[in-house]
């Protein structure tokens, strides 16, 4: 009976030597892919100096604007140069905003310190306070909540000031930001509708400096819109220890105003693929930028990063199964206009995303990615592109559930697997929405990891697919 089992068994492990040797030959023959995708991206890429002419050359990329005009120009000469089997460009319409002569706020007249001017800039979508300014005593609030408790009495007539700091305790500052950006957003509407004259808005960072960060604000329909700032971190730190001694008045003004939507693009190139070419695999991040900076970080690191996975796949001769479509979104900054115009379309069209990986979290280092799906599909897919991790671990690259990107989130009805490239999170809101979000916060070493790291996930993607 054992010489029976033994004589069994021995079959079994014959039978089953030669698929162990396979999977391991597959594995060797992925790394050994993953591998070359890395050494082109470190020796032969384009990505540094792309970023180099779209932030220096073209510049801030605000929606509308004739920098954004150039922009999509650069991005479709570059993807025609790149050997891709389309290139078009799909009309979007976009709100435009100018800011107007620079802002001023200045604490006037305090007992402790005199007048003494604060780094400002007037929050994207505003409206200006006219050329004259205005003057008002200042109330100090940690939270929209506050406002109600305040009330009309109050606050009418006053410049409401949200000095609510990012939490320095959440280890993912994204998370940190999504728990303060409300009284950006959102913040001088409540205001308004308390009778206030303007907001102020701690800028959006852990750091303590004196740079302060613009981006995107709205109001709410019915509310009379009022003028919105963001001041510097220690300037809202000097501000809140003066309004604990006395009462305190600030003059603010900005010339700054919203003007009547324009026609702008989004900037589209694929490869077909050549056995499942109605599974697509995107690739993005947005050309658009805030107009104080060069849009390097934000988003100009994800647009190369995309047109560099296309490089990346052309030079290594990679045909690939599925089709690889590189997006350049418009208008991420204020209103997502882009982004929409594509979901319209794709839906409208049938398409399937098989899978979308947006680049929108700087040109940092690379330390994974976050997936997101539609709640039936997510388990199974996500399970499938886990077994993968032992290829990615070498480079430092870990997966797990999370958000994915603002312009790949309304293709979540496809069912696919929605991506978001995941770089160190730590000096991102350093830079963010700032003058110094420039060419040279980007290391050209790290910029290039991140190309390699998405081309290496869109190779497993595109070879093994996803069920």
């Amino acid at each position: 009976m054992k010489i029976k089992s033994i004589f069994f068994g021995l079959l079994l492990f014959g039978a089953t030597a030669p698929l162990l040797n396979a999977q391991e030959i597959q594995q060797e023959e992925d790394a050994r892919t993953i591998r070359e995708i890395y050494n082109k991206a470190l020796t032969e890429g384009s990505c540094y100096q792309w970023l180099y002419h779209l932030t220096k050359e073209v510049g801030g990329r605000l929606a509308g604007s004739p920098q954004s005009v150039a922009a999509v120009a650069y991005g479709q000469h570059i993807l025609d140069t790149l050997g891709m089997d389309a290139v078009y460009l799909e009309e979007c319409t976009v709100p435009t905003w100018v800011r107007g002569e620079e802002e001023q706020v200045r604490i006037v007249n305090s007992e402790q310190i005199g007048t003494q001017e604060l780094h400002a800039l007037a929050l994207g979508h505003s409206v200006g306070t006219g050329p004259d300014g205005l003057v008002a005593g200042v109330v100090e609030v940690q939270s929209l909540d506050e406002l109600e408790k305040l009330g009309r009495e109050q606050l009418a007539g006053k410049i409401v000031f949200y000095n609510r700091p990012m939490d320095p305790t959440q280890m993912n500052t994204f998370s940190a930001y999504g728990g303060a950006v409300d009284q950006r957003g959102i913040g001088a509407s409540k205001a308004s509708e308390y009778g206030a004259v303007a907001t102020l808005v701690r800028s959006m960072t852990t750091r303590l400096d004196n740079i302060p960060h613009t981006g995107a604000m709205g109001y709410k329909e019915g509310v009379t819109p009022i003028p919105a700032f963001a001041i510097s971190t220690n300037d809202a730190e000097l501000l809140s220890r003066l309004l604990k001694k006395e009462e305190v008045n600030v003059f603010v003004r900005s010339t700054c105003e919203p003007r009547p939507p324009a026609t702008s693009y989004n900037v589209i190139g694929e490869i077909r693929g050549s056995t499942y070419p109605d599974e697509i695999i995107l690739i993005g991040g947005h050309l658009d930028s805030w107009d104080v900076g060069e849009g390097a970080h934000d988003d100009g690191a994800g647009c190369v990063h995309a047109m560099q996975v296309i490089e990346l796949l052309k030079k290594m001769n990679y045909q690939p199964q599925r089709t690889i479509r590189c997006v350049l979104f418009m208008n991420e900054e204020s209103g997502l206009g882009g982004a929409r115009a594509y979901w319209k379309a794709s839906n409208d069209a049938e398409e399937y995303h098989m899978a979308a990986i947006e680049s929108d979290r700087g040109g940092f280092t690379p330390r994974g990615f976050t997936f997101d799906a539609d709640d039936n599909v997510f388990t199974s897919k996500f399970q499938q592109v886990y077994e993968w991790l032992p290829l990615l671990e070498p480079y430092g690259l870990g997966l797990k559930k999370g958000g994915s990107g603002a312009d790949i989130s309304g293709l979540k009805i496809q069912q696919g697997l929605l991506i978001g490239f995941e770089p160190d999170s730590q000096r991102y809101f350093d830079y963010h929405h700032t003058a110094i979000d420039t060419f040279e916060a980007v290391n050209k070493r790290e910029l290039e990891l991140g190309a390699a790291s998405i081309t290496a996930l869109v190779y497993l993607l595109d070879k093994y697919g996803l069920k």
